[in-house]
C-alpha cells in the first residue's frame, strides 16, 4: 500500500503487489459482490478462490440476518465460491453479538425474525422467549420472510413492557430480481415509531460488525471489499479499514465519483478481480501547467465543473465508457475538487460511466 510522497494525496491507494498479497484477509460482502440474489456474479469464484489460492482468509459478512452460515456457504458453493460456515459473519450473529454486550448471558430474548437470526442468538447463550408474556429481556429484530403484523406486536408488546430492542441492521431496502423491496429498516422503523423508542443497531455502516468479523477471522491486515457506498464503505472506513469497491452491485462508478468523504473506497475495480491484481499508485502531477491526477497511464482533472480526461477529453453527454485507470483518476480529481470546494461549492456535472 502506496502514495506517492511529494503529491497531495487522494484517499484512492495504490499497491505494488496484489491486494490478496497486501492484506492478509478480506471481508467480503455477499450480495452483488459475490451474487446477485439468484444470478451469478461475473468473476466472483475466480477472484474469491484465487485470492484463498494466494493465502488470504476469507470472511464473508453479510447484513443478510435470515440465514444460518450453513445456508450461506451452500449458497456461496451454488456460485463455485469455496466457503465454510466458519468463515460467514451474518447481521444476525453481529446483533446477538451487539446484545450479549448489554444484556446478561442467559436471558430471555424474543425473536422478530426467523431461523438464521434464532441460531445467533442460541449460540451467544441466550434462551428463547416464546411471546411477550415471557417478560424477556430484550427483543432482537432481523428481516425474514416470515415476519409479519403479530410478529411485529409481539415485539411492541415486549418492547412497551421494558425489554431492549436491538437491530441486526438499518437497511431500508433489500434488493431482489424484481427490484428493491422492504428491508429490515422498514420494519425497524414501524417498530420504533409504535414503542417511541430507538433501537440499538448492529450490522453496516457500524463499524461493529466489521471489527467483530474481524476479531473472529483472526487477520490483522483488513480489506474490505463491497458493492454499496453507504453500508459496505461507510462502515468499513468508520472501522478504519481500506475497502475495495466493485461495480457488480447497487453503487454505479458515477456513484463513487459523487461520493461523500465518509462513502469513499481506497481501491477500486470492476469485479473481484481487484483482489488479484496491483492497482496503480495515484500521481498528483504538471503538464503544461496543468494539474492532472494520473493513474496508470490515464490523467484526469476538473475544468469548469466538469472532468476532463487526457484520451476523452470533456465527460459529458448522457453516458461514457472509460478504461479502469481513467475512472479511478476521475475518481481522485472529483474527490479533490469536491474537498475544496466544500459543501458550498458547485457539483460537478458527470454522466453515467460504463467502466471497461
Amino acid at each position: 500500500m502506496t502514495r506517492p510522497t511529494d503529491a497531495p494525496t487522494c484517499d484512492l491507494l495504490g499497491s505494488d503487489r496484489p491486494l490478496a498479497a497486501t492484506y492478509d484477509v478480506a471481508l467480503l460482502d455477499l450480495d452483488g459482490v459475490c451474487f446477485a440474489g439468484a444470478a451469478r456474479v461475473p468473476h466472483a469464484a475466480e477472484g474469491v478462490n484465487g485470492a484463498r489460492a494466494q493465502g488470504m482468509r476469507l470472511s464473508f459478512v453479510t447484513n443478510n440476518a435470515s440465514r444460518a452460515p450453513s445456508t450461506v456457504a451452500d449458497k456461496l458453493a451454488a456460485n463455485d465460491i469455496e466457503a465454510h460456515p466458519s468463515e460467514v459473519f451474518s447481521a444476525a450473529m453481529d446483533g446477538a453479538a451487539l446484545l450479549a454486550e448489554h444484556v446478561p448471558t442467559g436471558s430471555s430474548v424474543l425473536i422478530v425474525g426467523g431461523d438464521g437470526l434464532r441460531q445467533a442468538v442460541l449460540d451467544e447463550g441466550f434462551t428463547i422467549a416464546e411471546s411477550a408474556a415471557d417478560h424477556p429481556a430484550a427483543v432482537i429484530q432481523g428481516w425474514d420472510a416470515s415476519v409479519d403484523w403479530a410478529m411485529l406486536s409481539e415485539g411492541l408488546y415486549a418492547i412497551t413492557d421494558g425489554a431492549l430492542h436491538v437491530a441486526t441492521n438499518l437497511d431500508a431496502t433489500l434488493p431482489t430480481e424484481r427490484g428493491f423491496a422492504l428491508g429490515n429498516g422498514s420494519l425497524v422503523a414501524a417498530l420504533a415509531n409504535a414503542s417511541g423508542k430507538q433501537p440499538l443497531a448492529g450490522g453496516k455502516p457500524f463499524p461493529g460488525i466489521y471489527q467483530r468479523a474481524l476479531a473472529r477471522s483472526g487477520g490483522t491486515r483488513p480489506l474490505a471489499v463491497g458493492d454499496r457506498l453507504n453500508t459496505d464503505h461507510v462502515g468499513a472506513r468508520a472501522a478504519a479499514i481500506p475497502g475495495l469497491h466493485v461495480l457488480t452491485g447497487v453503487s454505479t462508478a458515477r456513484d463513487v465519483i459523487l461520493a461523500v468523504p465518509a462513502e469513499r473506497p481506497s481501491y477500486l475495480h470492476t469485479d473481484l478481480r481487484g483482489l488479484l491484481e496491483p492497482h496503480p499508485v495515484p500521481e498528483r502531477i504538471t503538464v503544461d501547467a496543468l494539474d492532472w491526477w494520473k493513474v496508470g497511464g490515464e490523467l484526469a482533472r476538473v475544468h469548469d465543473d466538469r472532468l476532463v480526461t487526457s484520451s476523452h477529453g470533456v465527460l459529458d453527454g448522457d453516458a461514457v465508457v472509460l478504461p479502469l485507470d481513467t475512472y479511478r483518476a476521475a475518481a481522485c480529481a472529483a474527490w479533490e475538487h469536491a474537498d475544496a470546494q466544500g459543501a458550498a461549492g458547485t457539483a460537478l456535472r458527470v454522466p453515467r460511466i460504463t467502466v471497461a
